[in-house]
């Protein structure tokens, strides 16, 4: 079995090249609904995150409201509040690793020959790119990133913006995540080209995968 990891900055594209991967016959996983599903009400990753930033995050269901832990990890423009996200993912990220490694591991019992990939946006900041055979970076161009936000959230292009410049402090710049990877999907052109260069780097890893075996 082969294990990939696919990341890139905020809406450069990775969850649409994890789709394509998946249609191509690769076993995916997404670092954030398992982080999602970590966060529901009865988990040990739930009753932290709560404890450390307040019942004031939670739906009246209990739930959490994602964009109000956001808000509190990331901080809003003009509080002056130190961000907390590295808090945040101290709490989460050990979790959602175990996961995938258990995910990952009962992949390689049932398909040997496997091309397993985990799409996750903090690969290289949380520093498991190791645990990778290979790491792939999704990349676009700075305003596409805006744009692709702003319709994905329905918000203007002056919030998206403000935003993703928020969200891109706390992680590496697509130059860096660059260097660091062993393919390149460039997202910034049309659906039919960044398809094209998914099924190249696809062939690849399947005789990666089928070497390993």
């Amino acid at each position: 079995m082969l294990k990939v990891g696919l990341t890139g900055g905020i809406a450069s594209g990775k969850s649409v090249v994890g789709e394509m991967f998946a249609k191509l016959g690769a076993h995916l996983v997404l670092a954030d609904a398992v982080a999602h599903e970590l966060m529901q009400p009865g988990q040990a990753v739930y009753d932290e995150v709560v404890r450390r930033f307040g019942r004031e995050i939670l739906e009246p269901d209990g739930t959490i409201n994602r964009r109000r832990l956001a808000e509190a990890a990331f901080g809003t423009p003009g509080s002056g509040a130190a961000p907390r996200v590295n808090e945040l993912n101290a709490i989460v990220h050990p979790a959602v690793v175990a996961r995938q490694d258990a995910w990952t591991e009962e992949i390689g019992r049932e398909h040997p020959d496997a091309v397993a990939i985990v799409e996750a946006a903090l690969i290289l900041e949380a520093g498991v790119a190791g645990r990778f055979d290979r790491l792939i970076v999704v990349t676009c161009r700075p305003e596409q990133r805006i744009q692709r936000f702003a319709r994905r959230l329905g918000i203007s292009e002056e919030a998206a913006r403000a935003e993703v410049t928020r969200r891109m402090a706390a992680q590496l710049s697509d130059e860096e995540k660059v260097k660091a990877a062993d393919f390149v999907i460039d997202n910034s052109g049309s659906l039919d080209a960044t398809e094209h260069q998914v099924r190249d780097v696809f062939a690849v890893l399947r005789q990666e995968a089928g070497r390993k075996k």
